[in-house]
């Protein structure tokens, strides 16, 4: 699997990272939230910019970012808009959206940007073109909180990510039995064995958490974990999953 770096982060070898979410609705509370993680050392953080109230006026989200660099330092930053569709908090349309990714994009508020899969495949494509022109790494995703797709399902949208010009490909589905958990894995190992990006996988809620300390075995890069607040069900407190990551290391 060949690896991605962003900053002095490297994926895509080793134990899985860790990032951390930021959920702040306002500034102070953006500000706040990151002061604590930060004295966590998270290897990323993640700042989820569809719950910041102020998140669609450019020079306030400009601001934010400026606050979260000062604060966070040299840690790897991840900028998301999550639709309402896929779990997020705030309902934009597809115009929108891709009008809001662009502007992360050009005023480079983050180092990586999450990029979702299931809209127009010529504006994800123009996305991507503009974030590697800007240096920002693209993490692609899609987010089942329903049910989990079969196996050859799940390889077939990491692999359409990748197909598309994503740095990173991430999915994550919701399983209704411990066999659905299962498939998630087996889907992992054999997307990380095929693909030649870094892959970013879970299965969601308590049934799930399994997949978010399996990485090194089954090839996931990247995991999610809480400080302050969860941004999706099953997400692990931080000391916890770093201990149980240990505890699981191959090297």
């Amino acid at each position: 699997m060949k690896t991605v770096q962003i900053k002095n982060l490297v994926l895509g070898s080793g134990r899985p990272k860790v990032a951390v979410p930021i959920t702040g609705k306002s500034l102070e509370e953006i500000a706040e939230q990151a002061q604590t993680i930060a004295q966590q050392k998270p290897d990323m953080v993640e700042w989820r910019i569809d719950f910041f109230k102020d998140v669609m006026d450019k020079l306030i989200l400009q601001a934010g970012a400026q606050k979260l660099r000062k604060i966070l330092g040299e840690t790897a930053l991840l900028v998301t808009f999550r639709t309402q569709a896929e779990g997020g908090e705030l309902a934009l349309d597809d115009d929108g959206y891709f009008k809001l990714i662009h502007e992360v994009i050009q005023e480079k508020i983050g180092d990586a940007v999450d990029l979702e899969r299931y809209h127009d495949e010529g504006k994800i494509k123009e996305l991507v073109g503009a974030a590697h022109e800007n240096e920002i790494i693209i993490i692609m995703s899609n987010h089942d909180f329903e049910k989990t797709p079969s196996k050859q399902e799940i390889i077939e949208r990491l692999s359409s990510m990748v197909a598309l010009g994503a740095d990173i490909a991430k999915i994550a589905v919701m399983p209704n039995s411990n066999g659905d958990v299962l498939t998630l894995l087996q889907a992992t190992k054999e997307a990380a064995e095929k693909l030649s990006k870094p892959l970013i996988t879970m299965s969601m809620g308590n049934l799930g958490k399994v997949s978010r300390i399996s990485g090194e075995v089954f090839g996931s890069a990247l995991t999610f974990a809480s400080v302050t607040q969860a941004s999706a069900p099953g997400q692990i407190e931080l000391a916890h999953l770093r201990q149980e990551l240990e505890d699981l290391k191959l090297s």
